[in-house]
Order: C-alpha cells, then structure tokens, then sequence
C-alpha cells in the first residue's frame, strides 16, 4: 500500500515483522471511523503483478464468480482486524453485491499475530467452507463483528471461549453439522489452507490487511476516506471490465 508520506488510510492490520520495523521508524497513525489505521513503507514485494497461481490457487474461495471473468479480485483479510471489518463495511460487502454478475472475488487468509482471535475465526471460516458454507461464515463473522472481535471497552479481544460460543452460532444459523464443524476446525487440513494462504500472501509482498489485488495488481489507494477510497476501488474495476 501508499508509503508513509502518502494515505493515512492505506495500511491498517500490521505483521509482526512490521511492528518491530515500527518501533524504529515513524509510522503514521491516524484515526478514522473509530479505528486506529497504521501504514508503513512498500514490502518492496509486490511491485508489478503476481502471477495468478500465488493469488489464486485451485479451490481458493470465492465471494462471486463469473466464468472467464475480465476482472479477478483478490483479497487477503484477518477477521479481527478492525480496519478489514471496516472495509466489509464501508466498501468490499457492497462490491460484492454489486459487481456479482461482472467480476471474481477471492478471499484469503492472512491472520496477523497481533490479532489472537484471528486463526480461530479463520479457521471457523474454513471449517464452514469444508460444509459448503464459506461465504455464509465470512458475512457472519463480519456482520457480527462485534459480538466475538472486540471487548466491552472496544479492545480487541482475547476471549477464545466467548468467541467459539459465537462461532457456534453462527454455524447453526447457516445449517452446519455441528460435531464435523469442531472436528474440521481442528483439523490438519484447514490448518494447511491458512498457512498456505499465509505463505501465498508473503510471496505477493502482503504484509498488512486488507491488501487486494486487481488482476494481479495491488490496490493502492490514495483517498482520505472509505467513501474515496471506495470510488477509487470502483474506478478500477471499472476501467477493467471496460478495457
């Protein structure tokens, strides 16, 4: 995303590596709807494009797709960060609903440290996707936000046991067999979907979230809000899908 002497608003959810780097550095910090939005340097990673097979990889989930699609998007995400909670908000859930029938969305993993309910909800999201019910978890877990994310003071929170309660929820309002939905959760193979997610993202010069891509392409906005930054968003898909 912009570097620091560009957008306030571009870098949110920072790695770990990147928090270190941090403690050295300046880093911008700016506060915008609530939440605290961090932004850092280029990870020097993604310059150009990135082959589509780091960003999407055989059975990697989608929001919508559309056969031979003009236009993929890509988007790496962790579930605590309240910076993508506010993109789902502001900008990415009404994307999706608008540009269904026209573009290809792809979600991946990216669950940073600094969030420690992040692997658990990626997890119960890809235990889900093991049920056929992705998508259904992705909303759940962002529409509900709140309920599993943050703290009574609006920290984010640690509480595994109040969240798994929520995941648990969830997964019965969108029809999961719930003894598979645990069993899943824990399993070898939704670990390996994330570390893979994880890994697909490093190579690709991810290093905070959101980061999308369009068409390989990382999204870098230079708006000072998510109503700009969602007409910058727009922009692009639209001068893709046109070209």
């Amino acid at each position: 995303m912009p570097k620091a002497n560009q957008n306030p608003l571009a870098k949110r959810g920072l790695s770990s590596n990147t928090v270190l780097t941090a403690l050295v550095l300046v880093v911008a910090v700016v506060v915008i709807g609530g939440v605290l939005l961090f932004k850092d340097g280029d990870s020097g990673a993604a310059k150009g494009d990135v082959p589509p097979e780091v960003l999407r990889p055989p059975e990697s989930h989608t929001l919508t797709e559309v056969q031979d699609s003009k236009v993929t998007v890509v988007e790496f995400l962790d579930y605590q960060c309240p910076a993508c909670a506010q993109y789902y908000r502001n900008i990415t859930k009404q994307i999706e609903q608008d540009y269904a029938d026209r573009i290809t969305f792809v979600v991946r993993n990216f669950p940073l440290d600094m969030h420690p309910l992040a692997k658990p909800a990626a997890r119960a999201a890809e235990a889900a996707g093991m049920q056929g019910k992705f998508n259904e978890m992705y909303h759940a877990l962002f529409d509900n936000y709140q309920s599993w994310a943050v703290d009574e003071s609006g920290q984010t929170s640690s509480d595994l046991q109040r969240a798994q309660s929520q995941f648990d929820a969830f997964a019965e309002q969108i029809g999961l067999d719930l003894d598979q939905f645990h069993n899943d959760m824990d399993s070898q193979a939704v670990r390996q979907r994330i570390e893979k997610d994880q890994a697909d993202g490093g190579e690709a010069g991810v290093d905070s979230t959101p980061t999308l891509f369009v068409n390989g392409s990382k999204f870098e906005p230079s708006a000072q809000s998510y109503q700009e930054v969602d007409k910058q968003l727009r922009s692009e898909l639209d001068e893709a899908l046109d070209s």
